[in-house]
């Protein structure tokens, strides 16, 4: 039986409803550099990695360091303005994060975001002790590079196989698989469960309290199917 005792998550897409605000603002920078308008699931593809690294990806032909800087500014911008309203959790995570604190789990995030947008939204909640330790890709590697988990499990003195990493995008679970975690996909998030079960996360959900009543049998059993669990 696998006894976790430190649980990550992503952030955006895993914890708050977030990614309409994301790829609002990812338009809204591109028109800011007068860059060609994306869709909207090309964005959502790249939800979870760092904003440079994402720029890289969707605009490959932008060189000129002016420029990037000129987008992540603007980005930067539009999302934080938005969130003077602070994003929605999803239903199902504040509840569920008290209680896996009360059970005495440790509790971390490890984000795409920068550490000035992190701080944003946890001030915003009060939440800027709630964590043990976060991450963001600005301060380490972005995903899917281990850096930040494996920086994460040496603040809190964890092992990988006693962590857990909860995320929506195929970065976050690369991302474990690059550390050694075991990994849950989320299906409310960036990115639909047909497209993260292929990175063999040990749990898949489509709704955040599943988490709860998984860890609370004993996280001894592996899924296939949402909901399903196989030993």
């Amino acid at each position: 039986m696998t006894d976790y005792q430190l649980l990550i998550f992503d952030w955006d897409g895993t914890l708050v409803d977030s990614i309409g605000r994301i790829v609002e603002s990812m338009h809204r920078a591109a028109e800011f550099c007068e860059l060609p308008r994306l869709s909207d699931e090309a964005i959502k593809g790249i939800i979870g990695l760092g904003l440079p690294e994402a720029i890289q990806a969707l605009y490959p032909q932008v060189r000129e360091a002016a420029l990037i800087e000129r987008f992540r500014l603007g980005y930067g911008e539009h999302y934080l303005a938005l969130e003077n309203q602070p994003s929605p959790l999803f239903p199902g995570v504040a509840e569920s994060l008290e209680v896996f604190r009360a059970q005495g789990y440790r509790l971390a995030v490890a984000t795409g975001k920068s550490r000035r947008g992190l701080h944003k939204v946890l001030q915003g909640r009060g939440w800027l002790d709630y964590f043990d330790v976060t991450r963001c890709a600005d301060e380490t590697a972005s995903k899917p590079h281990p850096r930040m988990l494996q920086e994460i499990l040496a603040h809190c003195g964890v092992a990988p196989e006693r962590a857990l990493m909860v995320g929506d995008s195929a970065f976050d679970l690369q991302m474990a698989n690059n550390a050694g975690v075991d990994a849950v996909a989320v299906g409310f998030g960036a990115q639909p469960l047909e497209a993260l079960r292929a990175f063999g996360p040990r749990l898949a959900i489509e709704d955040f309290s599943e988490l709860r009543a998984w860890l609370a049998q004993g996280a001894a059993v592996r899924t296939d199917e949402v909901g399903e669990y196989v030993g």
